[in-house]
């Protein structure tokens, strides 16, 4: 009977687990970059002809003026207005498809990973898929709300009929931000949990869906605890990528453009590697709180069918 264990604590152990094991980094990384680099063709190919047939001189990009912030959002506004029918053309096709490639090869590529953590579950790509779409549909509809409210924040602070309140409006952003952030963490792992209880305890993915919404207290807690502390996690990685990006920078001078670009480069290839290997220890620290709290006891079949009580949770 040891003393209770945090949720969080337990990350340094998975930590080090998933880090012996850097296949299951390569695997995350495999179908997300199977993924991204696609789109990123795409999206240069599109942007490429928006910028042949609106060149960056006949929207004022071009003369951009760095020192005023508040011309300089002028301008960017004026450019928008002239760029956003194009890019709204583009999006109106590329955005579903993308949707539907990310939910496919997300399902597929998601299943191999917990696979490979656990090699018991069986390959179920179509219930993956099913439960990729809903966590995607959530996470849309959590980006327009932030970006409604922001739009908000812009309209009441930085009107055209009075003098611009940049802090009122920088407070809104801020706050605004934090919370759509901090409400994402709190309702988002329910949805990355589902997958979860559909392989290991063999549910329907609208039935695994709806149990991850009421899991039981003590399993709740652990899993909001683990997503938060990823969450934050993911935001030091962002800056740490930012301070790296900008440290050469009073050096560009004697360093050179080449150089420069070499130091984002590896900046952007450090975030994303990183990101990828605390996901995957996301998941290993699900999976391993799954065993403490709802897997079935030794010496009964392996049906992998919940548990109705707790006792296994004193084991924390």
């Amino acid at each position: 009977m040891s003393a209770p264990l945090r949720g969080t604590q337990s990350l340094v152990g998975q930590m080090g687990w998933v880090f012996a094991r850097p296949s299951l980094t390569v695997l995350e990384m495999a179908w997300r970059w199977l993924f991204g680099l696609p789109l990123l063709v795409v999206c240069w190919i599109e942007a490429r002809k928006i910028l042949a047939a609106l060149p960056l001189d006949s929207t004022g990009l071009a003369s951009l003026d760095a020192q005023n912030p508040w011309v300089a959002a002028v301008q960017l506004g004026g450019a928008w207005a002239l760029y956003q029918p194009r890019v709204l053309a583009v999006a109106h096709w590329l955005l579903p498809v993308a949707a539907l490639a990310w939910v496919v090869l997300s399902g597929l590529g998601r299943n191999l990973v917990l696979k490979r953590l656990e090699p018991r579950l069986r390959l179920r790509p179509a219930g993956m898929i099913v439960l990729q779409s809903v966590w995607l549909a959530l996470l849309a509809a959590v980006c327009w709300g932030w970006f409604r409210s922001i739009a908000w924040a812009a309209a009441t602070h930085i009107g055209p009929g009075g003098k611009p309140d940049l802090i009122g409006y920088a407070m809104w952003v801020i706050v605004l931000s934090l919370g759509f952030f901090t409400a994402w963490a709190l309702a988002s792992w329910a949805f990355s949990v589902a997958p979860l209880l559909m392989l290991l305890e063999e549910r329907p993915a609208l039935s695994a869906l709806g149990r991850s919404l009421c899991l039981e207290k003590a399993f709740r807690a652990k899993l909001v605890e683990i997503n938060l502390v990823m969450g934050i996690v993911k935001l030091a990685l962002m800056v740490l990528a930012m301070v790296l990006s900008a440290a050469p920078l009073p050096f560009g001078d004697q360093l050179g453009p080449d150089a420069l670009h070499l130091v984002w480069a590896s900046a952007m290839l450090f975030y994303f590697v990183a990101s990828d290997y605390f996901q995957v220890v996301r998941l290993k620290g699900f999976i391993e709180f799954w065993k403490i709290f709802r897997e079935p006891p030794a010496g009964e079949p392996e049906s992998l069918q919940p548990r109705t009580g707790l006792p296994a949770a004193k084991r924390l």
